[in-house]
């Protein structure tokens, strides 16, 4: 960290965390070059309070050099903690505590933190240093903490829907007057093709970057520091500057965002991307800003280049959701991370960090994450979410494992997605019944199955699928929340039909899974 002289008077420090790299904030807004300077750190701790990908750790790092670069170009005077600076104290709060001693700030300045756990980091912090700290609502996103707060207070039940309609509403987007372009708000239905027997053709290429020098050294150092951490380098060409992130917009804009729509859930082996943005990173780093995001979609509709589905699709995933997710996780924190409604005690499976499994759509999507830190959404929850809930694994675990194997990864995301969508810990707050699901879901969605030893249509026996098995099993565990549950009634009349004889086969095969696993 290159500190200014002690006598060099420093007004606001603002602390810039490495998912805030972006200049266009109501934060910098308020930064004079003169008389303020930007704090910015590479910490061990944060690297290591749970194991993580090695692709995560390159992406922040490198992300970080590049914002550091920029911000130095325009003329900001930026300190910088790098994980080899041998004063460094591998926290937040060691390395505040050390340049506020040394610049002796009048105030620190930051962006709303993405971490409950960092915000009362920084909060503990400067109140023993008796220093000020201003927290700055972070305008990246299109709903502030407290408007969502006022939105939640005056609904019965806080559901997506209605939410997104609101924000649809708010900001004219995909508008004719008060009603939804198409005349219909949801086009979910249109949403769920599979491919045929021949799989996909001519998907077009992700646009990839490679690593330029500042990525390399880091992809050294990420390799020598954290030798253990999971996952591998080999493949690393993720968009790190802002730059990159433009260019990665356009490039899904143009060749993937017309068929997004249709094959948003479909899963076929060695197809990590297919339709899909991968833009998730660049935006939970701040490197794009959802409106100009949203609004490139939705060019792409009025122009005729993408159908209203495809647009409506991604719009509800940036507008409606990611913006659902985060104003759940800060009205909810930090009661939220102890949710376990299921009352879920099971470890998580070592092959979950390392694809080593004869299952085949878990082994295909663990690969993919292995491989590229990466998988989509579906394959989030209906398979790997899936598989951890029916087994049974503690969802705070299923937490620390999402937060360790996605490059996209931060906490406002994670904790809402994994306790609430795909474990069903919350009780049903954020989703209305749990993600359930047998093998013959997967087979109908992918070509996984294809070539598994693992029959979807069994349930016990050797060649009986896991899924199918712990499906079974799990409705049985929990009939007393399934019954109970108005979209669930299908599933509980079909437990119905299976006899005494059945289940406890079933049972059986269960308990011998998850010996087998944890």
């Amino acid at each position: 960290m290159n500190h200014p002289p002690s006598d060099k008077f420093i007004r606001n420090l603002h602390v810039v965390f490495g998912d805030q790299l972006s200049m266009e904030t109501a934060a910098f807004s308020e930064l004079d070059k003169e008389l303020d300077a930007i704090l910015m750190m590479e910490v061990d701790h944060e690297a290591t309070y749970i194991p993580q990908h090695k692709i995560r750790l390159a992406l922040f790092f490198s992300a970080m050099r590049h914002f550091r670069e920029a911000l130095r170009k325009k003329g900001f005077r930026v300190f910088y903690t790098e994980l080899e600076d041998q004063e460094n104290t591998h926290s937040f709060a060691g390395e505040i505590e050390r340049c506020v001693f040394c610049c002796h700030p009048q105030q620190v300045l930051v962006t709303e933190p993405g971490d409950y756990r960092v915000l009362n980091t920084l909060k503990q912090s400067l109140k023993a240093l008796s220093v000020p700290l201003k927290v700055v609502t972070d305008d990246h996103f299109m709903c502030s903490i407290d408007e969502f707060k006022a939105f939640a207070k005056d609904q019965e039940s806080l559901l997506l829907e209605r939410f997104y309609r609101t924000m649809r509403r708010r900001y004219g987007i995909l508008m004719q007057g008060d009603e939804p372009e198409g005349g219909r708000w949801n086009y979910d239905k249109d949403n769920r093709e599979s491919f045929g027997k021949e799989g996909p053709e001519n998907v077009p290429k992700m646009r990839t970057f490679n690593p330029d020098q500042i990525t390399c050294d880091v992809i050294r150092l990420v390799e020598q520091r954290y030798a253990d951490s999971p996952g591998h380098l080999d493949f690393f060409d993720y968009p790190v500057t802002r730059r990159q992130a433009l260019e990665s917009l356009e490039d899904f804009i143009t060749h993937r965002l017309p068929d997004f729509g249709r094959y948003q859930d479909a899963m076929v082996t060695g197809h990590p991307y297919l339709y899909h943005s991968r833009l998730t990173c660049v935006l939970n780093l701040h490197l794009l800003d959802p409106r100009e995001v949203i609004d490139a979609a939705v060019a792409s509709y009025y122009s005729g280049k993408a159908p209203l589905n495809s647009v409506e699709g991604f719009v509800r995933q940036v507008l409606g959701w990611r913006e659902y997710v985060r104003g759940v996780y800060w009205l909810k924190m930090p009661d939220y991370e102890h949710q376990n409604a299921l009352k879920a005690h099971q470890d998580m499976p070592a092959f979950m960090w390392t694809a080593e499994t004869d299952m085949r759509c878990l082994q295909a999507c663990l690969q993919q994450l292995v491989d590229h830190a990466y998988a989509h959404h579906i394959q989030r929850l209906m398979v790997l979410g899936l598989f951890s809930m029916l087994l049974g694994v503690n969802p705070w675990k299923v937490h620390e494992w999402h937060m360790s194997m996605y490059a996209d990864a931060v906490d406002w995301v994670s904790v809402p997605n994994v306790l609430g969508m795909s474990q069903y810990a919350d009780g049903g707050f954020l989703a209305t019944k749990p993600y359930a699901a047998s093998g013959n879901y997967i087979q109908k969605m992918s070509n996984y199955c294809r070539h598994c030893r693992y029959n979807p249509k069994q349930a016990t026996g050797e060649k009986a699928c896991p899924i199918t098995t712990l499906y079974w099993d799990f409705l049985d565990r929990h009939r007393e929340v399934i019954r109970e549950n108005h979209r669930m009634k299908f599933q509980y009349s079909n437990l119905l039909r299976k006899s005494e004889g059945e289940m406890s086969a079933i049972r059986r095969q269960a308990e011998s899974l998850r010996k087998r696993y944890t």
